[in-house]
């Protein structure tokens, strides 16, 4: 145990403390689900593993409150995996190393999982716990939510038996949400041929880095650099005015992370490589001007490799970039009804090449359909163009606020009860797992809330302590005022 199990409160955060030693990357929840599954054994709990892998354990109502309407409590055990490049570490076989700053806790160069950490750990705390008030209770632990939320998505629709949800995966302090964007992810794949190299070439390598990234949902509208989208930028705006071509070019990792870093190496005739290195720093020192105020971090280093054995032919490597070039990241529509909601937004999140192929991933939410549609139709409609093969995976639904919700009347007076102050009421445009489980439990009552975590998705990522422990006595004290 680690320092992190001292905080208060104790109960939480001891848990918390456990599940940074836990691997529990997007499909890879083993370890994590059998930690559940022997807790609520320890406790006596009925559980049950559903065919996807989702873990639902059924305590319950404490004495005198039996009969009262049973509460689903929801969580994800997945995590996002991101760490800096220049940090040593294992997701598959080593702890979290917990660093406080200030009031924060944060990471040691990698994620924290506190996105959905938290909430795991306040359920587990919940689950053991003999002196807290409630009426029948089901702890839903979903898997795989990071990657397309396919834990919720393969969720049988006779499983849960209540019909009040509270979902722990919110991330702004004094904010109850009742609604959320959908999404929907497109990958393209783009042929191209590779070919020899002249032998009086150069190749050059090229590094985008040290920009702040972070969640594709949450933090689009910060305008944070995009490493993928700056190195395709740099590459498109040199080869314009001289000849290269791209040998290798990779950048991001997941769909709902903004790529922080970016690599390629390119070939140019010898002649060329050193007016095209100028290029590279002009264009460059442009990009760190743009960005000084939002991503004051942005770097880059351009450097001499040897010769690799092929490259992607001229024609590909154009078409290469006019596509990464092409492509629309970003905000594309802000909400009419709800001020500084982004409503419609895109994510060119991966760009790698795959010997005779370059694939790229981009993932669009919107809170409406229609638009989130039309921007798929677009994208489909520039691969096209590109020479691309196009597939549009399944995407997941949005969640449609409800302010007459019994549960959200309940939320916000105990909030306003425990903490002196009322609650800000909205929607996110991040995707949470509500919007799916409504869609199977057409009535399901559902809020969504919980503490300060900021920068998730990134190894930036942190979690406000103080925000903690009014989180978790919110929580509390409404299972008690909902077990009536």
């Amino acid at each position: 145990m680690s320092f992190v199990s001292e905080l208060q409160p104790t109960t939480l955060w001891g848990h918390f403390d456990t599940i940074l030693t836990i691997p529990r990357g997007s499909k890879k929840e083993e370890a994590a689900r059998a930690h559940v599954v022997a807790i609520a054994d320890g406790a006596g709990l009925d559980h049950v593993v559903d065919s996807v892998g989702n873990v639902v354990v059924r305590k319950p109502g404490t004495a005198g409150r039996e009969g009262a309407p049973i509460i689903v409590l929801q969580a994800h055990l997945d995590m996002v995996q991101e760490k800096n490049s220049e940090t040593e570490f294992d997701f598959d076989t080593e702890a979290i190393r917990p660093v406080m700053d200030g009031e924060y806790l944060t990471a040691d160069g990698t994620t924290l999982g506190s996105d959905n950490g938290i909430g795991v750990a306040a359920m587990l705390a919940i689950l053991e716990a003999d002196d807290i008030a409630h009426g029948p209770l089901e702890f839903l632990f979903t898997i795989d939510e990071e990657t397309g939320l396919t834990g919720a998505g393969g969720l049988a629709e006779d499983l849960l038996q209540g019909r009040r949800l509270i979902n722990l995966d919110s991330e702004e302090e004094g904010v109850l949400t009742i609604g959320c964007a959908g999404g929907a992810d497109t990958h393209l794949t783009l042929p191209v041929n590779r070919t020899g190299i002249p032998g009086d070439w150069q190749a050059i390598s090229i590094r985008v880095e040290g920009m702040k990234g972070g969640h594709s949902g949450v933090d689009i509208h910060l305008q944070r650099g995009n490493a993928v989208r700056l190195l395709g930028r740099v590459l498109y705006s040199s080869l314009l005015r001289e000849e290269l071509r791209v040998a290798s070019f990779k950048g991001g990792n997941a769909h709902n992370a903004i790529p922080r870093e970016a690599d390629a190496v390119i070939v140019a005739p010898a002649g060329a490589a050193e007016t095209i290195r100028g290029l590279l720093a002009c264009e460059f020192e442009a990009i760190k001007a743009e960005l000084q105020s939002i991503d004051p971090g942005f770097a880059w280093k351009v450097g001499d490799v040897g010769l690799p054995a092929d490259a992607i032919d001229a024609a590909g490597t154009r078409k290469m970039l006019e596509l990464v070039t092409a492509l629309p990241h970003g905000v594309l529509g802000m909400s009419p009804d709800i001020e500084g909601l982004v409503e419609t937004s895109t994510n060119l999140a991966v760009v790698k090449d795959a010997g005779d192929a370059v694939k790229v991933l981009t993932s669009t939410r919107s809170s409406v359909m229609t638009a989130l549609s039309a921007v798929r139709q677009r994208i489909q409609a520039i691969g096209a163009l590109a020479g691309a093969e196009v597939q549009e995976k399944d995407g997941y639904p949005g969640w449609k606020p409800d302010t007459s919700s019994e549960v959200l009347a309940v939320m916000a007076d105990v909030y306003e009860t425990e903490t002196g102050e009322k609650p800000e009421v909205g929607a996110v445009h991040a995707g949470l797992e509500c919007g799916i489980i409504g869609e199977k439990y057409p009535g399901m009552d559902m809020i969504s809330f919980g503490p300060q975590i900021d920068f998730p998705h990134s190894p930036d990522e942190r979690v406000k302590v103080p925000s903690v422990e009014p989180f978790w006595r919110v929580l509390v004290a409404a299972l008690e005022r909902m077990a009536v």
